[in-house]
């Protein structure tokens, strides 16, 4: 039995890994890069230009507390997303970009989020033009503009299963595998042990509805980042003199003479994206989910947010581990994943730190749990709204978190990274498709911005706009 067991998951992962060679060496990185440029220059550098714009929409009163009691504010909306990016893509992901890419995988991973996060802008603004109403307020994202804005229900069901899939259960998984590695590593608990503990803490959330999810994640992942961050930055501080040689070392790695002869420029650009994307999720299909939960006045002000939301994860957060990583030099050690992360802290801050990250890997990992099962939840409620259906996705998902738990490292990371490629070449094709319409979308919100006024949009401020159930028409005038 054992043995057979073996056998299976080790066919899986010879699969798994011929599968990722294929999509990400031929298919994926040009398709991302290719939407993302398209989508910067037909905004107009929108990510860049509206900054300001995004940190006001952020701190707006409006952001903070729905109007409607059944809906989520955008605010909370912001952190659900922000719970499934920042997790262990920050701390582990980056460590293993950093390890098989080099340093210059660190380059990589800026430019897939700042390429990306106009990616992150259409799909969220498209998400909240076709979003629905139900019993909690507001639902949305890849599947639902799928079916009212392609009219093609059937992809949207197919897309529904493929992030069902891709966030409830297979991130899901890597997310507890980092925390069981972390927690082994530090105090030596058995992973099996750790594993079941997940469950039960994952079951009392996810059962208790979306509302719970925006409660925990809102009050988890606001904590838990500034600590990181405050860390991060002591060690920079502390370290100051190597700021300047350790970007050196990245850019000389990204373009590098050596790079290009040994073939190491091929595996930071593959490593940098794949690992960037992991954490930050632009143009993969999942913030809209959350993305559209939000009550907003107007849908381009949430696929401003969520835009932010990549800048945050990638430029402030991933980076901060990358520096740490770097500077230690631990990275030409051998370590890999979260160990790699462990080992750097404690390079810098003493021993105690393989504690801290225990600790924050198990903050940053359990809130992405919860929002990535959130993302599933939305999806197989597209399909059918059964709670028959719901609780037994609840209970696969529970019972995948602890698969990962104590499966190996390599195994969850190339399913992962198989379902991500997947998952993001449906939503890049869907969006490229309807990108005319966020466009638009984006010109209204452009032109009363420009009038003095707060955005509001109607569905017939796009002309022939159709399908959308919760924007209604503009009132007539007098």
């Amino acid at each position: 039995m054992d043995f057979g067991l073996l056998s299976f998951v080790s066919g899986l992962d010879k699969v798994a890994t011929t599968l990722n060679g294929f999509l990400w060496d031929y298919i994926l990185i040009i398709v991302l890069l290719g939407c993302g440029l398209y989508f910067t220059f037909r905004s107009g550098f929108l990510q860049f230009r509206s900054i300001g714009d995004m940190f006001k929409l952020l701190g707006d009163k409006s952001t903070i507390s729905s109007k409607d009691k059944r809906g989520i504010s955008s605010f909370k909306a912001f952190t659900i997303s922000a719970a499934s990016r920042i997790g262990t893509g920050n701390l582990a992901g980056v460590a293993t970009a950093v390890s098989l890419g080099g340093p210059g995988a660190v380059f990589w991973m800026w430019m897939i989020a700042l390429v990306g996060s106009a990616s992150a802008f259409v799909e969220s603004t498209l998400a909240q033009v076709y979003k629905v109403k139900d019993k909690n307020g507001f639902r949305g994202g890849p599947a639902y503009y799928m079916e009212k804005g392609l009219n093609a229900r059937w992809l949207g069901i197919l897309f529904a299963i493929i992030i069902s899939v891709t966030f409830g259960l297979v991130f899901n998984s890597v997310q507890s595998n980092t925390i069981s590695l972390a927690l082994e590593g530090s105090f030596g608990w058995d992973r099996s042990i750790v594993g079941l503990v997940l469950v039960v803490l994952t079951g009392l959330v996810i059962f208790g509805g979306t509302h719970r999810v925006a409660a925990v994640t809102g009050i988890i992942v606001p904590v838990m980042a500034i600590l990181y961050i405050l860390l991060a930055l002591f060690v920079l501080v502390t370290n100051i003199d190597l700021i300047i040689p350790m970007i050196q070392v990245i850019f000389s790695n990204a373009f590098g003479l050596t790079e290009v002869v040994s073939g190491g420029i091929g595996a930071a650009i593959m490593h940098g994206i794949k690992r960037g994307l992991f954490s930050n999720e632009a143009g993969m299909g999942s913030a809209p989910n959350a993305a559209a939960a939000a009550d907003v006045s107007h849908p381009a002000k949430q696929g401003l947010i969520q835009t932010l939301g990549v800048f945050v994860d990638t430029l402030i957060i991933c980076t901060a581990t990358a520096l740490i990583i770097i500077m230690s030099g631990e990275y030409l050690n051998g370590s890999d994943g979260i160990q790699l992360t462990q080992d750097a802290l404690a390079f810098h801050v003493g021993d105690w730190a393989g504690t801290f990250v225990s600790v924050a890997i198990f903050l940053f990992a359990f809130s992405s749990i919860v929002g990535n099962y959130y993302y599933g939840q939305t999806n197989i409620e597209f399909i059918k709204n059964s709670p028959v259906g719901l609780n037994i996705y609840r209970l696969i998902v529970m019972g995948m978190v602890y698969f990962g738990a104590v499966q190996s490292f390599g195994l969850v990371w190339n399913l992962a990274d198989v379902s991500m490629a997947i998952m993001a070449l449906f939503n890049l094709i869907a969006i490229s498709l309807l990108s005319p319409i966020a466009f638009k979308v984006l010109q209204d919100y452009q032109r009363q911005k420009s009038q003095g006024l707060d955005p509001v949009f109607y569905k017939n401020s796009v002309p022939g706009l159709k399908n959308t159930e919760c924007w209604d028409d503009a009132p007539k005038e007098k």
